[in-house]
């Protein structure tokens, strides 16, 4: 950034702004910030930010001349990079994952610091339509966000059944267990009283009863949304078969307004030891087609929207489910391609007229 009138505010002739990317979960040791600092502080105008909106050390304020020596001294001295700024890859951002969270169903630190390093490139030489981001949470309660502000958002999820400890119901059912893992006791709630509060009606399935004093969950409706296990974190945990669910397309307002990401995969493996070869490969699918059909400055999501989910979904090589549905058709018209109709589209009107005389 440079000033149109320097000669009137000198101080603020050069005011560049610095990205540096954040350690997994914003994870940091008092000698890496205090070596930031020492290494920025005679070239950057004291102002940081930690962090922006969606990730990085946002350091404000600095001289063309001094980006250099800065950016040597990150890489070469500390073991930092740059984060990404302008139409490329975003600096990826994950929750503390398995080394705060017993929820997390997969590993974000190992997940967001893989591919951070993999796509190196894509991070610091723009090429994409506009800005791109990954987000990795580790269970449905998506700590960062990413549902709602990434274009790839990795949320992790299991697809057997929840553990139920019995045991620990009935004693959330007598009260002696405060609730929500007693966050809410900065109140006089009252004992759990799972008659008062049906807190099972508020499942958006209504998949979750009470038989006597023992709770039934019936797994196939289940969405996964963690609500129950968050108001009994003692009797109820994630299965076992965990992973991850992949949605796009989230974004603020730009283009078109604020939308939230669309369920892409129901589920996949997050499997470090195959370097997380299938969510690449689900990664640089959604690039390729978004570089040649994206105008410039839309998001992913925007295509996705403009161009369609059904053309999506066949351009990924994804077969459509009954989670991918938002809302049932609002138009009589149904368009089928020329595979899908037995003997293509090419017919014989004399034989055709044989079978349906005017």
């Amino acid at each position: 950034r440079y000033s149109d009138v320097p000669e009137r505010f000198p101080g603020v002739e050069h005011f560049h702004t610095i990205r540096v990317a954040q350690p997994a979960s914003k994870y940091y040791s008092t000698e890496n910030l205090r070596n930031l600092w020492i290494s920025g502080r005679n070239m950057v105008q004291r102002y940081s930010n930690f962090h922006g909106s969606t990730g990085d050390i946002i350091l404000l304020g600095t001289r063309t001349e001094n980006l250099e020596p800065f950016f040597w001294d990150l890489t070469h001295e500390m073991g930092q990079d740059l984060g990404g700024s302008g139409s490329n890859l975003r600096t990826p951002a994950c929750c503390l994952g398995q080394s705060r969270c017993e929820w997390s169903c997969y590993d974000t630190q190992e997940t967001c610091y893989h591919l951070t390093l993999h796509y190196q490139d894509e991070i610091h030489r723009p090429a994409f339509p506009y800005k791109f981001k990954f987000k990795f949470s580790g269970c449905p309660n998506d700590c960062v966000a990413a549902i709602a502000r990434s274009d790839i958002s990795v949320i992790g999820t299991w697809r057997d059944e929840i553990r139920i400890d019995q045991a620990a119901v009935k004693e959330y059912v007598a009260g002696n267990y405060p609730a929500n893992g007693g966050s809410h006791s900065g109140r006089d709630w009252g004992p759990f009283d799972v008659n008062r509060k049906r807190w099972f009606d508020l499942c958006p399935t209504g998949c979750m009863w009470m038989e006597g004093d023992e709770l039934k969950i019936d797994n196939a409706e289940c969405t996964r949304c963690m609500h129950c296990i968050n108001v009994m974190p003692r009797a109820l945990r994630p299965g076992l078969d965990q992973g991850a669910s992949i949605l796009m397309g989230a974004k603020a307002p730009i283009l078109d307004g604020a939308q939230i990401a669309t369920l892409i995969v129901p589920f996949i493996k997050m499997d470090p030891e195959n370097d997380f070869a299938e969510y690449k490969e689900i990664i640089e699918r959604a690039w390729d087609w978004w570089m040649e059909e994206g105008k410039n400055r839309e998001r992913i999501g925007e295509s996705m929207q403009r161009i369609g989910l059904p053309t999506f979904l066949k351009i990924m090589e994804i077969q459509p489910a009954p989670q991918h549905v938002k809302e049932p058709r609002s138009n009589p018209y149904v368009f089928w391609r020329e595979e899908e109709v037995e003997g293509g589209f090419e017919r014989n009107l004399a034989e055709f007229r044989k079978r349906h005389p005017m």
